[in-house]
């Protein structure tokens, strides 16, 4: 049955075109002949007086005057509309309804005929997929590019159109007859169980694709720290940028036509993505950097979001923006990833192996006071990338569900930047030949760390050592910000029987040959729970004699600064005890005092300091290392909502921070952002005056919600001596 939809635009109103980011006025303007805008619009078309020149095309010809393509209505129904309603945005397998308005005649079903023509990209054809040829139907197949009317016969008729849930994805012109045409995006949808995206759980769709702001996770396998992140899939102009990313993707460049074609497999199109956000070997959204400064850009930790980012690239010609690090590629893939209807989430797995020679195996050395040398394979304090939910009709059906790809330029795949997609599961049971980069995810989650030390003679001595990876594996909970472990899903529990099936498959000699060492001397390495920035605090060394002998040995007990990824940075306390005697069973702490006073200078803004103590026993030769990264905790950022949060209503945030540092903070600056509350802007207020020890920095910031639902207000604040510190305040907005 037809259902009559209200008219939302006035009579004769015309919008700007579908293409381009021309800004909606209410100006009327004159059209192109033959282009559909989402308003009623009157078309002036010459009158036909040759019937037989329109027969081929329609049994007997639909003057139409104008139409509308209901665009508050479809954008509604497919989940568009926070990309808003001045075009027509639809997901694919789904159908949406226009309405056409006859100039004269009516519509008359088996008499009245049309054929459509949909095409994307710059050369469409049959044979790649990017042109679909059909006609009018009695019924809307939803397996294939249909349309069908579903008004009774008169001079009004709603058209019901649906595309194919195969579809390429991207900007379409849909074709009405040989002389009308219309334009849409179409995305992948999810909601459809046709379509290779489907997921089939509301709760996770909203989390997954409409959710428009999230937490990271970062800090330690010990100390997880939530970070705020505004993905902003649906901020003005933010789909646009995502399609150009694609179009700027060397394989379109080179092949448009197949590219085109591609983007109908979300394999594909997160394939493209991961090369694509970083600029390593393409015209790439970010540039990564991890060492030496940011002149020229900015600190990672800078960014609150990732509409500024993408922003920043579509508005300096393609040039990538400076600089990212590993969340924040991960968080741009995200928001990519769901702007175009792919459900993804960012990951953050502790302890992540980075392994150069595929062999499973990461390599570390030490000299002879535990500290270590600087190697390209080495251990990441915590490394994020992303999961997309899809299909995988190129493998088995036991591996479709979340695959994980990595924007993060670390090796090359295929000539290229990028990792991924490979089924999760594949990494659990161990699968390294699925596509694609297996063996390096497998690797970041499983490899086996090996110690060694190197001596002032230039011999090399094996060192026991603790070293697990792949730990706390990590991401946001569905509908609330506390931490969910995933670690099962990349990962069988340690010493189980399928893990060992997992490693066979893997060939991971290493593990598979493994024996737990014995126990003699043990050495392990404790610390307080109030390590905060600005403060000093103990960490102990804590050596156990299990055996019956008494035993003498060495401790060198240090630490020094060290960035996430395990860059090694300046001394911040170091202990060298050459006589440590231990009768059987007995234990011993070893306390090391860290000072601000030594540490303040040398940290990043990682807040993170590593500490390593050696055990070396006299008796034996045998050498022993115990390693762990500390984090420092920043002072926690308080927001407090002035007055009734409502839609389009001003409010004020008012936001504190206590300078936790035995010394003074100037420059200090607020910002705030946040999806459908400042206006897809950063606002920013800066302090005049100094802030001394124990003082509060304090502003008032005006910001007005455009939307109602929940929202999240991401908060930075950024000073000379205490940088970048997150915060957040959930809020939510009336109607």
């Amino acid at each position: 049955m037809y259902k009559q939809y209200p008219r939302r635009f006035e009579e004769g109103r015309v919008t700007p075109p579908l293409t381009g980011s021309r800004r909606v006025t209410n100006k009327t303007e004159k059209q192109p002949t033959g282009t559909a805008f989402c308003t009623e619009q009157d078309i002036h078309s010459n009158k036909t007086s040759n019937f037989e020149s329109t027969a081929a095309v329609m049994a007997q010809a639909l003057d139409i005057e104008r139409w509308n393509l209901e665009c508050l209505f479809n954008n509604t129904d497919h989940r568009t509309d926070l990309n808003g309603v001045d075009r027509l945005i639809v997901r694919r397998g789904q159908l949406f309804t226009i309405s056409l308005y006859l100039r004269s005649g009516r519509y008359q079903p088996g008499i009245s005929s049309l054929d459509f023509i949909a095409e994307t990209g710059p050369h469409p054809s049959d044979q790649y997929g990017t042109r679909a040829r059909f006609g009018l139907s009695s019924n809307i197949d939803t397996s294939t590019w249909s349309a069908a009317v579903t008004s009774p016969p008169g001079e009004m008729l709603a058209l019901s159109i649906c595309s194919s849930p195969k579809a390429p994805i991207g900007r379409y012109t849909l074709n009405l007859g040989q002389s009308r045409s219309i334009e849409f995006i179409l995305l992948f949808n999810p909601w459809c169980p046709a379509d290779e995206v489907y997921m089939d759980n509301e709760q996770s769709l909203a989390e997954y694709v409409l959710a428009q702001d999230g937490i990271i996770f970062r800090g330690s396998s010990k100390h997880t720290i939530p970070t705020p992140w505004n993905f902003g899939q649906f901020e003005s102009g933010i789909l646009d940028i995502c399609l150009r990313i694609l179009d700027m993707n060397p394989k379109c460049l080179r092949n448009p036509g197949k590219d085109y074609s591609g983007r109908r497999n979300p394999v594909y199109v997160t394939r493209v993505l991961s090369a694509m956000v970083n600029c390593n070997d393409d015209k790439g959204v970010l540039l990564g950097k991890w060492s030496d400064g940011y002149e020229g850009g900015v600190s990672p930790l800078f960014w609150r979001g990732s509409v500024e980012i993408l922003r920043n690239w579509d508005t300096q010609a393609c040039q990538p923006v400076r600089y990212g690090q590993c969340w924040v590629f991960a968080a741009v893939a995200c928001s990519v990833s769901r702007a175009l209807g792919i459900p993804c989430r960012v990951i953050t797995n502790y302890l992540s192996a980075h392994d150069t020679n595929s062999n499973l195996v990461i390599e570390r050395y030490v000299n002879e006071n535990g500290e270590l040398i600087q190697s390209r394979e080495m251990i990441w304090n915590y490394h994020c990338w992303v999961e997309s939910w899809m299909t995988r009709p190129d493998l088995n059906p036991d591996f479709d569900g979340w695959q994980a790809s990595d924007p993060t330029p670390q090796e090359k795949s295929e000539g290229v930047y990028c990792c991924g997609p490979i089924p999760v599961r594949a990494i659990k049971e161990g699968e390294l030949t699925f596509k694609y980069d297996a063996p390096f995810v497998f690797a970041e989650v499983n490899a086996d760390v090996v110690t060694f030390m190197k001596k002032k003679d230039g011999s090399t001595s094996e060192v026991t050592s603790s070293g697990l990876v792949g730990q706390k594996i990590s991401t946001k909970s569905v509908g609330n910000d506390t931490r969910e472990d995933i670690t099962h899903l990349y990962k069988y529990p340690e010493g189980s029987d399928e893990e060992r099936e997992a490693f066979k498959k893997a060939n991971h000699q290493n593990k598979l040959l493994q024996e737990k060492p014995e126990l003699g001397l043990h050495i392990t390495i404790k610390v307080t729970s109030d390590m905060r920035k600005g403060c000093d605090f103990d960490v102990f060394a804590v050596v156990t004699n299990n055996t019956e002998a008494e035993r003498k040995c060495r401790l060198v007990f240090g630490s020094c600064a060290v960035s996430y990824n395990g860059f090694l940075g300046g001394n911040c306390g170091f202990k060298d005890l050459l006589n440590v005697q231990l009768s059987p069973g007995a234990e011993r702490r070893v306390p090391l005092r860290l000072n601000y006073s030594k540490y303040g200078d040398q940290v990043t803004e990682d807040n993170l300091i590593r500490l390593a103590a050696l055990l070396m026993d006299y008796s034996t030769g045998e050498a022993q290392l115990a390693m762990r990264n500390i984090v420092l905790d920043n002072p926690e950022i308080k927001v407090k909502i002035l007055g009734e949060p409502k839609e389009n209503r001003k409010l004020a945030a008012e936001i504190s921070i206590q300078n936790p540092l035995p010394e003074p903070l100037d420059n200090c600056c607020f910002s705030i952002e946040g999806a459908n509350l400042t206006g897809a802007n950063i606002i920013s207020e800066r302090l005049d005056c100094t802030v001394g020890p124990g003082e509060d920095a304090k502003v008032k910031i005006y910001f007005t919600p455009t939307r109602s639902g929940l929202r999240k207000l991401v908060v930075d604040f950024d000073s000379n001596k205490l940088c970048h510190v997150k915060g957040y305040r959930n809020v939510i907005i009336g109607k």
